[in-house]
């Protein structure tokens, strides 16, 4: 089946990541103190073996989980397709004669669904990774969804073309 638009898209906020990086960085820290360099961090601290796997699971675990987020969008003739990795083991697909109406959108992410990610609030549910644009769905018998997109436009346009166009394959 012929791809009308893909987009990729990752967490690549620098106040996120300074965050998660940090967490790493602080969980290695207490790692190298205590148990290579044979510091002392309080009476009350975490063995060798905790702090071991405190290492692997913030050091080494959080950073590779939110590397590994990514939302893909894809649109097919009579087809849009989400996915948003590692959530979604297989993309969620959407039948474009389910769409009741479609819009470019900019939107408050804070605001109007609680951050960035798989959100739901009283708007709909909405897969976004960063930035503040995006295409609102309008569906017959379901809530709006948002897909979140650098490309908004080009997204809508190629709704606009999958459409049209009859679709020949699932």
């Amino acid at each position: 089946m012929k791809v009308l638009f893909r987009e990729q898209q990752r967490f690549k906020q620098v106040w996120l990541w300074v965050v998660i990086l940090g967490v790493a960085a602080m969980s290695w820290a207490g790692f190298i103190y205590k148990v290579i360099l044979g510091g002392d961090l309080g009476s009350r601290s975490a063995s060798a073996i905790q702090l071991a796997v405190m290492a692997g699971l913030l050091g080494v675990g959080l950073p590779l989980f939110f590397y590994s987020m990514k939302l893909t969008t894809k649109v097919y003739p009579g087809l849009l397709t989400v996915q948003f990795s590692p959530f979604h083991l297989k993309a969620m697909k959407i039948p474009l004669h389910e769409l009741r109406n479609y819009e470019s959108v900019t939107y408050n992410p804070i605001l109007d669904y609680g951050g960035w990610g798989i959100r739901w609030s009283f708007n709909g549910k909405a897969y976004n990774t960063s930035g503040n644009k995006g295409v609102q769905l309008y569906f017959y018998n379901k809530k709006p969804l948002l897909i979140g997109s650098q490309r908004p436009q080009q997204l809508l346009e190629a709704i606009r073309k999958a459409k049209e166009i009859k679709r020949t394959d699932v």
